[in-house]
């Protein structure tokens, strides 16, 4: 079976390059599952209902997100209902929302999704590592196809959790940082890695935000209201094929769309 990943969706500019350019990607690669980080498709920082909605009518299966999921208020109503949805499993008890859930393909398949966020330069959260151990156990017990969405700042992180885990899933990912790696590739254990999926969004921008905001807050160091790019829109994505029966990860490929 085939699972695609789409890197953090920012802005409008993000959800344009995504309606454009996912229907044919599922056509052209007989995609079963389509996941999405969706942590800034609002306005670049954020999500709403009606943004989420909206992702899940252009064909989005799973919205997984990140550290930038609580800045629009209303989501945290939306969280607890919606098992689409997922927050970091490493949060706190009694964070609203779920860090994890298995979802089924039209064909019937299951697949497992995690959502963890990393603590290197980042939040003090609860560990992913063993936050992981618990979840991929929970959720092997009704499907070897896990994928977990790894949203954290440094790559030796990232790394280290691919290894942590391989063999026990069938691919991670990793997403935070909006510039695609190009270190793709399967471990000895069968999980597929990235160490970042890359960003769907205005490439002249800096990740995402208009650049002329950007170099305004580094050289000022003053508070400057951040706005998405529009112009040179990409979509970014991993393509992850996987044995229905072992979980093991067979082939991973890297997409990038570029909208004209």
């Amino acid at each position: 079976m085939n699972i695609l990943f789409i890197g953090d969706i920012v802005g409008r500019t993000g959800r344009m390059a995504l309606a454009s350019r996912l229907d044919r990607l599922v056509d052209r690669h007989l995609v079963d599952l389509v996941v999405a980080n969706g942590e800034n498709a609002a306005a670049g920082f954020g999500l709403t209902m009606d943004i989420a909605r909206e992702l899940y009518d252009l064909g989005v299966h799973v919205i997984t997100s990140g550290n930038h999921i609580w800045d629009k208020k209303e989501i945290l109503g939306y969280l607890p209902a919606q098992k689409r949805l997922l927050r970091p499993a490493n949060y706190p008890a009694g964070t609203p929302g779920r860090g994890c859930g298995v979802f089924q393909t039209a064909a019937g398949i299951k697949v497992g999704v995690i959502n963890l966020e990393g603590r290197v330069f980042m939040n003090n959260l609860e560990c992913p590592f063993r936050e992981a151990d618990r979840l991929v156990e929970q959720l092997r017990a009704e499907t070897p196809i896990i994928l977990v969405d790894f949203h954290a700042e440094a790559t030796s992180e990232k790394m280290a959790l691919g290894c942590y885990l391989d063999g026990r899933v069938s691919a991670v990912v990793g997403t935070h940082t909006h510039v695609q790696t190009a270190d793709e590739h399967i471990m000895p254990g069968g999980t597929a890695y990235i160490s970042d999926a890359g960003m769907t969004g205005s490439r002249d921008a800096v990740i995402g935000i208009r650049k002329e905001l950007a170099i305004e807050k580094f050289l000022t160091q003053m508070p400057v209201r951040f706005e998405v790019g529009k112009k040179d829109p990409v979509l970014c994505g991993v393509l992850f094929s996987v044995d229905e029966q072992t979980g093991r990860a067979i082939a991973v490929q890297r997409i990038k769309e570029e909208i004209e």
